[in-house]
C-alpha cells in the first residue's frame, strides 16, 4: 500500500462555499466545525458575503468595541422558525429567526491573528440574542484542545468576567452615541445541552429553507 504523503491530491475545481459547501462536523452537536469570520484584534467588522462566499467588509468597528472572542457561524445552519420556537425560560419574547446561519463565539488562550478560517470547538452553552423580536442566538463554544479553555464543558464553568465582556460586546456594538437603536437584549444564558438543542434546530431549519443548495 502507498503511504499517504505519496498519493497525488486532486484539487478542488472551486472553493467551497463556507455556509453551504462544509458540513458541520460528523459529531455535531458536541463537537462542530465553526468558520471563523473576526478575531478579537479586527478593528473592522467582516462578514460572510452569502452569494460568493468570501468573506467580505461589513463594516468598520466604529467605537472601541473588540470582539473578545473568535467570532463565525456554524456551516449548514440556520435561524428560522425552528430557532424561534425553542423559548428560553426568563427570555423576551421572540417572533422569527434572523434568518442567518448560527452564529458562534470560540475561546481560546492561543493568538488567531486572521478569520476566514475553519476549527473545531465544542459547544459548552449560549446567549439567547433578541433584537426586534428576532432570535439572534449565540452558541459559545471553546477551541478543542486549547491548553486554557478546553477542558470547559459547561457554560458556568467560566469566568463571570468572560461572559460580561461578551453581553457587553453584543449590547454595544451596534450601538451609536446620540442615535437611536433597537432594543437588544442578551440575556438569559443557556447551557450546554440547550446550546445542542439550538444547534439541532437550526440545522433542521437549514435542511427546510436550504438544503436544495447542497444537492
Amino acid at each position: 500500500m502507498k503511504e499517504c504523503k505519496n498519493l497525488p491530491m486532486e484539487p478542488l475545481s472551486f472553493r467551497p462555499h463556507p455556509w453551504h459547501g462544509i458540513s458541520a462536523g460528523p459529531k455535531c452537536p458536541e463537537i462542530v466545525t465553526a468558520y471563523i469570520e473576526i478575531v478579537p484584534t479586527d478593528g473592522v467588522k467582516y462578514e460572510i458575503d452569502k452569494h460568493s462566499g468570501f468573506l467580505k467588509v461589513d463594516r468598520p468597528q466604529r467605537f472601541s468595541n473588540f470582539c473578545p472572542t473568535l467570532y463565525g457561524f456554524v456551516p449548514r445552519t440556520y435561524c428560522g422558525e425552528e430557532v424561534a420556537a425553542l423559548a428560553v425560560p426568563g427570555g423576551p419574547r421572540v417572533v422569527r429567526g434572523d434568518g442567518d446561519p448560527l452564529d458562534i463565539c470560540v475561546l481560546s488562550d492561543r493568538p488567531i491573528n486572521r478569520g476566514d478560517i475553519l476549527l473545531e470547538a465544542r459547544p459548552i452553552g449560549g446567549l439567547r440574542m433578541v433584537e426586534a423580536g428576532e432570535a439572534d442566538d449565540k452558541i459559545v463554544a471553546v477551541l478543542l484542545n486549547d491548553p486554557s479553555y478546553g477542558g470547559f464543558t459547561e457554560l458556568s464553568q467560566l469566568p463571570r468576567a468572560v461572559i460580561d465582556r461578551l453581553r457587553h460586546y453584543f449590547l454595544t456594538y451596534k450601538t451609536i452615541p446620540g442615535e437611536q437603536t433597537q432594543t437588544i437584549t442578551v440575556d438569559p444564558l443557556y447551557d450546554r445541552a440547550f446550546a445542542h438543542q439550538v444547534l439541532e434546530a437550526a440545522a433542521q431549519d437549514y435542511r427546510r429553507h436550504l438544503a436544495e443548495i447542497t444537492q
